[in-house]
């Protein structure tokens, strides 16, 4: 099979150095890829939102399966594009990815089905909005309602807080069109983790827990990153709260499209915060996270070529999905000052020296006329480890993390950890 992954970043380093291991895979191609998908596959020029690019290159690339990685071509119409012109896709359609384009819409769509979130209301208008956050003394989370790369909602401790972000977003436009609408939410108490699912549109195969440790420093201080680290299974989490997400949340999302007209096929990623009243919705994604993936594949026993390709056509309950019990951290290297300003272009070091058994994820790397390894981005690579545990898996990734150098190279060191948060009845913290 003739397979062509659209993106980038470390997510899409760790889908084709998963495919390459099925027996099923004769060709892989990734666009426009990076140094380390260049290593297993063949990178295509071709950017990921460049949705005539994309499909031309399937076709003059004889392509049998498009996996779609990032959410801006999944919004975008890619899927749609890729099966007009008879090409097999894995992502949702882009009426489906409206889960993540529009948190309005998702919202709205959990108030008419019942499925839990946070109070809120939504906004077009700063005047409005400003009024409001006035009237609600309590802790607020306000939200751009568009795609913001993860980094779209800003925790506020106070109405002062709250309509400085409101103004922003609606105002300044810090993230661009994404904030001409917001969610203003209640801030819940509790902790995150991320409930990822296969999915066909009818049936529904939820993959491991993991946690995305998003703030840029230790202990979740600093602003909002795509993400620094990821680990999975989080322990904290009782087996009974992982089978009522499954049913309530993930089952009950893909049910609720499919009566509204829009059938869900890829993979549905609700992110979660288990408060003491159980697990609310913060957000839906549409796609694999980023670096939720990094730390979720290295766990999957089974074929993922065959997973995709079933939920493609619809045909995800003839699939084989098994998990290894071990645990897996994944821990990102990021460039100095990211999630702001950044410099790139600095050689990375080290790579030579890391255990066999760890994995190393490329995302922000480019390789010059010489072969050299340079950081390109802001986050540059992730180092997956896995482990009988959680604490052996995040020491043998941090014993890997330490060999690395590039200039002004930043990590979280708590990836994996323990982090101080009030204990719902629905954990179960050792």
């Amino acid at each position: 099979m003739r397979v062509l992954i659209v993106g980038s970043g470390g997510r899409e380093h760790a889908l084709a150095w998963k495919l390459r291991q099925s027996p099923r895979l004769d060709a892989l191609y990734v666009s426009p890829g990076n140094a380390g998908t260049a290593q297993i596959a063949d990178n295509l020029p071709v950017k990921a939102n460049d949705l005539d690019g994309i499909v031309r290159a399937a076709q003059e690339q004889r392509i049998d399966l498009v996996v779609v990685g990032p959410e801006e071509p999944l919004t975008l119409g890619v899927v749609d594009r890729l099966n007009a012109a008879s090409i097999a896709a894995f992502g949702p359609s882009k009426d489906a990815a409206a889960l993540e384009a529009s948190k309005i819409f998702a919202k709205e769509l959990m108030v008419r089905h019942g499925i839990p979130t946070a109070r809120h209301k939504s906004f077009e208008s700063m005047t409005e909005a400003g009024l409001y956050i006035a009237e609600h003394k309590e802790p607020l989370v306000i939200k751009a309602d568009g795609l913001t790369a993860g980094k779209g909602a800003i925790v506020t401790r106070d109405s002062a807080e709250a309509l400085e972000a409101a103004d922003a977003l609606m105002c300044d436009l810090v993230f661009g069109e994404a904030g001409r609408r917001i969610v203003v939410e209640e801030r819940l108490t509790g902790r995150e983790t991320s409930a990822q699912a296969f999915t066909d549109g009818r049936t529904v195969v939820s993959m491991p827990l993991s946690c995305d440790h998003k703030p840029v420093f230790d202990y979740d201080e600093g602003p909002n990153t795509g993400g620094m680290g990821a680990y999975s299974p989080p322990g904290w989490v009782k087996p009974e709260m992982i089978d009522w997400v499954h049913e309530h949340i993930t089952c009950a999302t893909v049910r609720a499209m499919a009566a509204e007209g829009r059938p869900y096929r890829g993979v549905l990623y609700p992110g979660l915060l288990v408060t003491e009243d159980g697990p609310n919705v913060l957000e839906f994604n549409c796609r694999f996270g980023d670096p939720e993936t990094q730390a979720i594949l290295p766990r999957l026993k089974s074929d993922l070529l065959e997973i995709l390709w079933a939920v493609a056509n619809e045909r995800l309950h003839e699939a084989t999905v098994e998990w290894r019990d071990e645990a897996c951290v994944a821990v990102v290297l990021a460039s100095g000052g990211y999630p702001g300003k950044h410099q790139t272009g600095f050689p990375i070091e080290g790579l030579d020296a890391l255990d066999d058994d760890v994995i190393l994820f490329h995302a922000g790397v480019k390789s010059d006329e010489s072969g050299r390894l340079l950081t390109a981005g802001g986050r540059v690579l992730s180092v997956a480890a896995l482990g009988a545990s959680l604490e052996e898996a995040r020491q043998k990734a941090y014993a890997n993390v330490e060999r690395i150098r590039f200039q002004g190279m930043h990590y979280r060191k708590d990836i994996g950890g323990r982090r101080f948060r009030p204990r719902p009845e629905w954990l179960e913290i050792p």
